[in-house]
Protein backbone atom coordinates (compact mmCIF):
# COMPACT_ATOMS: atom_id res chain seq x y z
CA UNK A 1 0.00 0.00 0.00
CA UNK A 2 1.27 3.63 -1.01
CA UNK A 3 1.24 6.42 1.67
CA UNK A 4 -1.15 8.40 0.13
CA UNK A 5 -3.21 5.05 0.37
CA UNK A 6 -2.56 4.53 3.83
CA UNK A 7 -3.13 8.44 4.17
CA UNK A 8 -6.38 7.97 2.67
CA UNK A 9 -7.39 5.17 4.53
CA UNK A 10 -6.27 6.80 7.83
CA UNK A 11 -8.79 9.73 6.83
CA UNK A 12 -11.49 7.39 5.67
CA UNK A 13 -11.10 5.53 9.56
CA UNK A 14 -11.01 8.92 11.40
CA UNK A 15 -14.20 9.59 10.01
CA UNK A 16 -15.85 6.51 10.47
CA UNK A 17 -14.83 6.57 14.35
CA UNK A 18 -16.09 10.03 14.53
CA UNK A 19 -19.59 8.98 13.19
CA UNK A 20 -19.21 5.90 15.80
CA UNK A 21 -18.70 8.23 19.10
CA UNK A 22 -21.47 10.63 17.99
CA UNK A 23 -23.85 7.88 17.43
CA UNK A 24 -22.89 5.86 20.24
CA UNK A 25 -22.75 8.66 22.95
CA UNK A 26 -19.51 7.90 24.15
CA UNK A 27 -15.83 9.26 24.23
CA UNK A 28 -14.04 5.35 23.70
CA UNK A 29 -11.91 6.64 21.00
CA UNK A 30 -9.72 3.19 21.09
CA UNK A 31 -12.99 0.94 20.76
CA UNK A 32 -14.41 3.50 18.09
CA UNK A 33 -10.79 2.75 16.37
CA UNK A 34 -11.37 -0.78 16.29
CA UNK A 35 -15.12 -0.67 15.36
CA UNK A 36 -13.94 1.23 12.37
CA UNK A 37 -11.08 -0.59 11.36
CA UNK A 38 -13.50 -4.03 11.42
CA UNK A 39 -16.04 -1.83 9.48
CA UNK A 40 -13.91 -1.51 6.80
CA UNK A 41 -12.02 -4.30 6.89
CA UNK A 42 -9.22 -2.46 7.84
CA UNK A 43 -8.60 -4.47 11.36
CA UNK A 44 -5.09 -5.21 10.78
CA UNK A 45 -3.85 -2.36 9.11
CA UNK A 46 -0.97 0.26 10.36
CA UNK A 47 -2.89 2.96 10.03
CA UNK A 48 -5.10 4.05 12.47
CA UNK A 49 -5.84 7.28 13.07
CA UNK A 50 -4.89 9.48 16.07
CA UNK A 51 -7.55 10.05 19.13
CA UNK A 52 -6.62 13.91 17.69
CA UNK A 53 -7.58 12.95 14.04
CA UNK A 54 -10.90 11.55 15.10
CA UNK A 55 -11.50 15.03 17.03
CA UNK A 56 -10.86 16.99 14.30
CA UNK A 57 -13.30 14.29 11.90
CA UNK A 58 -15.83 14.43 14.69
CA UNK A 59 -15.42 18.39 14.70
CA UNK A 60 -16.34 18.08 10.63
CA UNK A 61 -19.01 16.12 11.08
CA UNK A 62 -20.95 18.29 13.51
CA UNK A 63 -20.11 21.10 11.45
CA UNK A 64 -21.46 19.67 8.28
CA UNK A 65 -24.41 17.45 9.40
CA UNK A 66 -25.25 18.64 13.14
CA UNK A 67 -24.84 22.55 12.44
CA UNK A 68 -28.66 23.14 13.75
CA UNK A 69 -28.23 21.18 16.38
CA UNK A 70 -25.08 20.65 18.27
CA UNK A 71 -24.69 24.33 18.60
CA UNK A 72 -27.50 24.64 20.72
CA UNK A 73 -27.22 21.12 22.55
CA UNK A 74 -23.53 22.60 23.54
CA UNK A 75 -24.88 25.84 24.74
CA UNK A 76 -27.36 23.87 27.54
CA UNK A 77 -24.74 21.37 28.60
CA UNK A 78 -22.61 24.63 29.17
CA UNK A 79 -25.24 26.18 31.24
CA UNK A 80 -26.29 23.33 32.93
CA UNK A 81 -22.15 23.13 33.50
CA UNK A 82 -22.20 26.31 35.21
CA UNK A 83 -25.37 26.23 37.47
CA UNK A 84 -23.48 22.88 38.86
CA UNK A 85 -19.88 24.44 39.44
CA UNK A 86 -21.75 27.28 41.61
CA UNK A 87 -23.42 24.78 43.45
CA UNK A 88 -20.57 22.86 44.22
CA UNK A 89 -18.56 25.81 44.59
CA UNK A 90 -17.28 24.51 47.80
CA UNK A 91 -15.05 22.27 46.18
CA UNK A 92 -13.31 24.49 43.74
CA UNK A 93 -14.85 22.64 40.51
CA UNK A 94 -13.14 23.02 36.94
CA UNK A 95 -15.09 21.80 34.03
CA UNK A 96 -13.18 19.06 31.64
CA UNK A 97 -14.10 17.02 28.60
CA UNK A 98 -16.05 17.37 25.49
CA UNK A 99 -18.12 20.31 27.01
CA UNK A 100 -15.26 22.34 27.69
CA UNK A 101 -13.88 21.95 24.15
CA UNK A 102 -16.82 22.41 22.43
CA UNK A 103 -17.16 18.71 20.98
CA UNK A 104 -20.18 17.79 23.23
CA UNK A 105 -23.60 16.91 21.84
CA UNK A 106 -26.81 15.43 23.09
CA UNK A 107 -25.15 12.43 24.53
CA UNK A 108 -22.46 13.87 26.40
CA UNK A 109 -21.70 13.80 29.97
CA UNK A 110 -20.80 17.02 31.80
CA UNK A 111 -17.12 15.74 33.46
CA UNK A 112 -16.08 18.24 36.15
CA UNK A 113 -13.51 17.83 38.52
CA UNK A 114 -13.68 18.66 42.30
CA UNK A 115 -11.24 18.99 45.06
CA UNK A 116 -12.06 17.68 48.84
CA UNK A 117 -10.07 16.69 51.63
CA UNK A 118 -12.11 13.37 51.93
CA UNK A 119 -14.18 11.88 49.11
CA UNK A 120 -17.11 11.54 51.57
CA UNK A 121 -17.38 15.27 52.09
CA UNK A 122 -18.88 15.46 48.27
CA UNK A 123 -21.12 12.46 48.98
CA UNK A 124 -22.28 14.25 52.25
CA UNK A 125 -22.72 17.60 50.41
CA UNK A 126 -24.66 15.89 48.04
CA UNK A 127 -27.02 13.36 50.26
CA UNK A 128 -27.49 17.00 52.44
CA UNK A 129 -29.13 18.41 49.74
CA UNK A 130 -31.01 15.72 48.72
CA UNK A 131 -29.35 15.16 45.16
CA UNK A 132 -30.05 11.55 44.11
CA UNK A 133 -26.58 10.30 43.06
CA UNK A 134 -24.42 7.43 42.37
CA UNK A 135 -20.68 6.56 43.08
CA UNK A 136 -18.10 5.17 40.78
CA UNK A 137 -14.92 5.01 40.28
CA UNK A 138 -12.37 6.68 36.56
CA UNK A 139 -9.30 5.06 35.60
CA UNK A 140 -6.98 8.41 34.25
CA UNK A 141 -3.80 8.40 32.84
CA UNK A 142 -1.33 10.68 34.46
CA UNK A 143 1.99 9.59 32.50
CA UNK A 144 3.18 7.20 29.92
CA UNK A 145 1.82 3.99 31.16
CA UNK A 146 0.81 5.35 34.16
CA UNK A 147 -3.01 5.47 35.08
CA UNK A 148 -4.79 6.47 38.67
CA UNK A 149 -8.27 5.29 40.27
CA UNK A 150 -10.44 8.59 41.05
CA UNK A 151 -13.87 8.13 42.99
CA UNK A 152 -16.74 9.96 41.10
CA UNK A 153 -20.07 10.55 41.84
CA UNK A 154 -22.46 11.03 39.23
CA UNK A 155 -26.20 12.55 39.51
CA UNK A 156 -29.08 13.85 36.55
CA UNK A 157 -29.39 17.29 36.03
CA UNK A 158 -32.40 18.92 33.76
CA UNK A 159 -31.90 15.81 31.46
CA UNK A 160 -27.53 16.16 31.45
CA UNK A 161 -25.45 13.40 33.19
CA UNK A 162 -23.03 14.71 35.57
CA UNK A 163 -20.10 13.49 36.52
CA UNK A 164 -17.58 14.70 39.76
CA UNK A 165 -14.26 13.34 40.02
CA UNK A 166 -12.67 13.77 43.08
CA UNK A 167 -9.05 14.83 43.31
CA UNK A 168 -7.56 14.48 47.15
CA UNK A 169 -4.88 16.40 48.72
CA UNK A 170 -2.38 14.07 47.38
CA UNK A 171 -3.67 13.55 44.26
CA UNK A 172 -2.25 16.71 42.45
CA UNK A 173 -1.05 15.85 39.28
CA UNK A 174 -3.35 16.97 36.64
CA UNK A 175 -4.04 14.28 34.13
CA UNK A 176 -3.72 13.78 31.16
CA UNK A 177 -6.61 14.18 27.96
CA UNK A 178 -7.08 10.98 25.74
CA UNK A 179 -7.45 13.00 22.74
CA UNK A 180 -4.27 14.60 22.14
CA UNK A 181 -2.15 13.00 25.70
CA UNK A 182 -1.37 16.25 26.63
CA UNK A 183 -2.11 17.80 30.30
CA UNK A 184 -6.04 17.75 30.69
CA UNK A 185 -7.25 21.50 30.00
CA UNK A 186 -9.51 22.52 33.27
CA UNK A 187 -11.74 25.31 33.30
CA UNK A 188 -13.23 27.19 36.28
CA UNK A 189 -16.65 29.46 36.42
CA UNK A 190 -15.92 32.40 35.24
CA UNK A 191 -13.74 30.59 32.10
CA UNK A 192 -17.14 28.59 31.42
CA UNK A 193 -19.31 31.87 31.64
CA UNK A 194 -17.06 33.45 28.89
CA UNK A 195 -17.38 30.63 26.67
CA UNK A 196 -21.14 30.18 27.09
CA UNK A 197 -21.65 34.36 26.54
CA UNK A 198 -18.85 34.52 23.86
CA UNK A 199 -20.85 31.70 21.59
CA UNK A 200 -24.45 33.17 22.46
Amino acid sequence: MSQRDHDHMRQHLAQRAAQILLDSGTRNFQSAKQKAAQQLGAADTKSLPSNSEIESALVEYQRLFRASSQPENLQHLRQVSIEAMHFLNDFHPRLVGSVLSGTADEHSVIRIHLFAETVESVGFYLQNKKIPHELGERRLRTGIDQFQNYSTYEFIVDEARVELTVFLPKQKQIPLSPVDGKVMRRADISEVELLLNSSE
